[in-house]
């Protein structure tokens, strides 16, 4: 059983969401949190046919258990897709019944090229979140500009590293 998990909300390969992930995770290690990623290339290529009305195969039915029904908190690393959140995350939430997500805690990290750092996306979940009883964090986190915040595989430049830190530690305490 993991506390937290960081989903990588996209299923585009060699994405920045997965270096923020990565990242993420490697804070939550530096503070001695076990935090494995639900990297959403990984998820099945049937997930918005079969696995989403009810004839789930063994395997998802495990991921759902390994990363969902196991956990209390989630950190959802969201790229912006045409001014939202990418569609395969919307199919994943549909696709794992709304009890497993009932009062558990949720942070968002937004991630885009753009000057908004997918503000937008980040509301349009935080609503769908509200409705499946989930408490969202306050301090969602815009990542403006994204490919130019790395400073090398492992974190960001700072301020942003700090600021990435600040946001995980005030959700531990949330």
């Amino acid at each position: 059983m993991s506390e937290i998990v960081v989903l990588s909300c996209t299923n585009r390969l060699d994405s920045n969401t997965l270096k923020v992930s990565k990242i993420y995770q490697k804070i939550l290690s530096d503070l001695n949190m076990e935090a494995p990623i639900l990297d959403f290339c990984k998820l099945p290529e049937t997930i918005a046919f079969s696995e989403t009305f009810g004839a789930r195969s063994e395997s998802y039915s495990s991921l759902i258990e390994r990363f969902i029904s196991s956990s209390q908190r989630f950190i959802f690393v969201l790229p912006e897709y045409n001014g939202s959140f990418p569609g395969i995350l919307k199919v994943f939430l549909d696709s794992v019944p709304p009890r497993e997500w009932q009062n558990k805690r949720a942070c968002l990290v937004g991630v885009a090229e753009g000057r908004a750092g997918n503000l937008r996306g980040m509301e349009h979940l935080t609503g769908i979140l509200h409705y499946l009883k989930v408490h969202v964090y306050h301090d969602k986190l815009p990542l403006s500009g994204i490919s130019k915040m790395f400073l090398n595989g492992e974190q960001f430049m700072e301020p942003q590293q700090s600021a990435s830190k600040s946001q995980i530690e005030g959700f531990l305490k949330f």
